[in-house]
């Protein structure tokens, strides 16, 4: 198949987007700024769902769901929170439509909501509006729950999966009787997105702070993992956030504690979204299409089979059922692909283009000689090896190729964090080849907003593995103790 894929070299953002519909992954709908998510590429998704699901289990927290309509009022509860979002809700006040006699469907003037109701942007307001009823007593703490959801958050400028008006994520939300129990939550949650992002996607983090300016509107802290992109500029790929006692206070959310007093409950707010998969995309893939690591491929093995006779393709049959038992028993899926519409080339390139780990072909020849040829996705690389013991063999290439993904991006992360000690430096770099850039900052949100206005970036994070450093801020000369991560951004 022709995959007339334009290279990231020439322009990464085209290449990002053919990419994204030509594997079948993602498509703009009827509707503006929204987009068709398709099967192959839900597929990806819903292994991400699954892993992150049960890691949320083995931490203690359990599902609900929470209304996708939020009142008007709620959200001027929380003075920050609704400044936050105010520009980007959408906003519903009318609740029937009618014939206008012409053959038009139009408004109903007459059926306005008595109040308008917004479409979940997040869920902070509702879910704290309803623990109001839950908690009462110590004894009712902590409530640790997650939500699998959509939410709208108008986008005037949207590329699939990156920014869309609407976009599936989850978003946890726990109440706590203490401040040190919401911080070590907001930590604990940090956490497993960064081993979900190291361990599952292959895509090396740096765990961070946001500052005062980039904080989640609402939270006292915002803890961020900020990941690479192959184009040298950052994505944040997850957030978890310290609420303080802002929304309990909000929505007059009191418990007795042991002692008998009567306190405002301490909240935890976290989150990742769809925007995973353009970072899966960006940080792993090539010009010969996606580049998946196993753990996420929803076919990790697809089976070739290239014959001339009905008697060969009958023998291949029979080596690739038994073939995909073996490995449907160590938890591996595969597909036998026996199409017989498409040459085996069209196929190879196609599940080139897909980003299938790895792929089996076996012909005439592999008959006589006991073999089958292995091609690996991620380096391109093709072997003959025996057909005794190939389940085992493709266990264990499945495992290296995980491992190969997450070091080759690794090691491009690390050759693109820079130092920096002057403004100069600072924008040469943001010139070449960009990433992240070390630098120190005098601490103010002036100094900040002017370097995201001359340069279009922004402090990604403070690293939570910083040393304190003497030194001056690159833009005012005023002292500095730590450095922090500049990036442009998606």
């Amino acid at each position: 198949m022709s995959k007339g894929i334009t290279s990231r070299n020439e322009d990464y953002s085209q290449w990002y987007n053919e990419l994204v519909s030509k594997a079948d992954l993602a498509e703009h709908s009827a509707v503006r700024g929204c987009m068709v998510i398709k099967p192959y590429g839900y597929a990806i998704w819903e292994k991400m769902q699954a892993a992150l699901d049960q890691m949320f289990k083995d931490t203690g927290h359990s599902n609900a769901y929470f209304p996708l309509f939020i009142p008007k009022s709620f959200f001027s509860k929380e003075a920050s929170h609704v400044e936050g979002f105010a520009t980007e809700c959408a906003v519903v006040t009318h609740y029937r439509l009618k014939n206008d006699g012409n053959g038009q469907i139009i408004v109903d003037e007459e059926a306005k909501l008595e109040e308008e109701l917004i479409v979940r942007p997040t869920s902070e307001t509702i879910i704290w509006n309803t623990y109001k009823g839950w908690i009462q007593s110590y004894r009712d703490l902590p409530i640790l729950v997650n939500q699998w959801a959509n939410v709208v958050r108008w986008e005037m400028r949207t590329r699939l999966f990156l920014r869309t008006a609407e976009f599936l994520w989850q978003e946890g939300h726990t109440a706590h009787a203490t401040s040190e129990e919401a911080v070590e939550e907001t930590e604990r949650m940090l956490n497993v997105y960064a081993t979900f992002a190291e361990e599952w996607m292959a895509l090396p983090v740096v765990r961070g702070r946001k500052t005062e300016n980039e904080r989640f509107a609402g939270a006292l802290d915002t803890y961020c993992i900020e990941a690479l992109m192959q184009d040298g500029k950052a994505l944040q790929a997850g957030t978890s956030h310290f609420l303080g006692q802002n929304f309990a206070k909000a929505f007059d959310v009191k418990f007795t504690s042991k002692e008998g007093k009567l306190d405002y409950v301490w909240a935890t707010s976290w989150g990742v979204s769809t925007r995973l998969m353009g970072a899966l995309i960006m940080a792993h893939s090539d010009d010969a299409g996606l580049v998946l690591p196993p753990k996420l491929a929803p076919i990790q093995v697809v089976i070739v089979p290239i014959y001339k006779t009905e008697e060969e393709s009958r023998q291949i049959g029979a080596l690739a059922d038994n073939l995909i038992a073996q490995l449907k028993q160590k938890g591996i899926s595969a597909k036998y692909d026996d199409r017989d519409t498409q040459r085996p080339g069209f196929k190879f390139a196609e599940w080139e283009l897909k980003g299938v780990p790895v792929r089996v072909a076996i012909g005439a020849r592999d008959l006589q000689n006991g073999t089958v040829e292995l091609a690996r996705r991620d380096t391109q690389s093709k072997e003959t090896v025996p057909q005794i013991g190939l389940a085992e063999a493709i266990e264990q290439l499945l495992i290296t190729i995980q491992e190969n993904i997450y070091q080759k991006a690794l090691t491009y992360r690390d050759a693109h964090i820079t130092e920096v000690n002057s403004y100069e430096e600072f924008k040469k770099v943001l010139e070449g080849e960009g990433g992240f850039i070390s630098a120190h900052w005098d601490g103010t949100v002036e100094t900040e907003k002017r370097v995201k206005e001359e340069t279009k970036a922004t402090i990604r994070c403070i690293p939570l593995n910083n040393k304190e450093e003497e030194g001056t801020c690159i833009f005012t000369g005023k002292p500095s103790k730590q450095r922090v991560l500049f990036a442009k951004a998606y």
